[in-house]
Formats: structure tokens, C-alpha cells, sequence
């Protein structure tokens, strides 16, 4: 595990593959910023592949590389799949932010998990709306079946 020391309470963990960033994951940082300092949970390229059953398009140094540079972001580090209950127990985090779609998918388990652990500590599980029209999974759709020179108006 890596220190948060440094970082100045509360902190609020983001987990996020990051694979194709885009204005989504910019809105919900944004988001959590206003809870704290943000830590991002960066998934490594197996702790995608555990779960998504796919490699991601970027690698892992180069994800990390891009949300470094942002200053809603006070720091990253990574994690291998979904253990968020195993982070939450370790760094006791104030705020754990995710996007509402993990209600209904593979994510759903940990999700109750991690509700209930957060709980001893009073610390809050904070819901988040997608935003419309944007994934990364859908950009891909579209450069699949648009092939990759075309512009994506999303």
C-alpha cells in the first residue's frame, strides 16, 4: 500500500480505469474535489483485465502520467481490480466515489461490501449520475464501427 500522509483529510478515493479519459471522468473528479482531496484509484492494466476480461487500450504509466497532471487530483495510486473494501479497511477514507452504474453490474457485490465496512468508521459511499451521453466503452463502440479516423461527437 502506499502513504497518504501527506495528504490532507478528507480524502476522498475515486476509483477509475481511466482507459480513453474523457469530460466524464473530469465531471466527477470535479465532483469529489469539493468532498476533499481526491485520491484516484488508478486500476493497473491486470487489475482491468480481472474484471473487464480486456486489456486496456492505454497503459497503465501513461494513464497515471494524465491524471498526475491534473490539479483536482491529489494524488494516484494504484490498485489491482475491484478491492475496494481492502483499500477502504487500510486508508479509512472520509469519501468513496463511484459512478451509479456499479448498482447493477459486475461491481454491484463490492459495492454493498464496501458500504457496510465504511460504516464503522462513519465514512460515506457518494453516488454519482454518469454523464450523459459519454463511457469510454461507448467511444470505443464508435470507433469500432465509425473506424478511428472519424470525429466522435460526444
Amino acid at each position: 500500500m502506499y502513504t497518504l500522509k501527506n495528504i490532507k483529510k478528507p480524502i476522498v478515493f475515486v476509483p477509475m480505469s481511466a482507459d480513453l479519459f474523457h469530460h466524464g471522468h473530469i465531471n466527477i473528479l470535479l465532483k469529489a474535489k469539493r468532498y476533499g482531496s481526491v485520491v484516484v484509484g488508478l486500476m493497473t492494466d491486470l487489475g482491468i483485465k480481472s474484471y473487464k476480461k480486456r486489456k486496456p487500450l492505454i497503459k497503465f504509466k501513461n494513464r497515471k502520467q494524465i491524471l498526475d497532471q491534473l490539479k483536482c487530483v491529489d494524488k494516484t495510486i494504484p490498485i489491482n481490480g475491484l478491492q475496494y473494501v481492502k483499500y477502504a479497511k487500510y486508508y479509512k477514507f472520509e469519501y468513496f466515489v463511484h459512478g451509479d452504474d456499479w448498482r447493477k453490474n459486475v461491481q454491484s457485490k463490492e459495492r454493498l461490501a464496501l458500504i457496510k465496512i465504511m460504516k464503522q468508521w462513519k465514512g460515506r459511499v457518494l453516488e454519482f449520475k454518469y454523464t450523459q451521453d459519454i463511457s469510454s466503452s461507448k467511444i470505443k463502440k464508435k470507433m469500432k464501427n465509425n473506424g478511428s479516423s472519424n470525429r466522435i461527437n460526444t
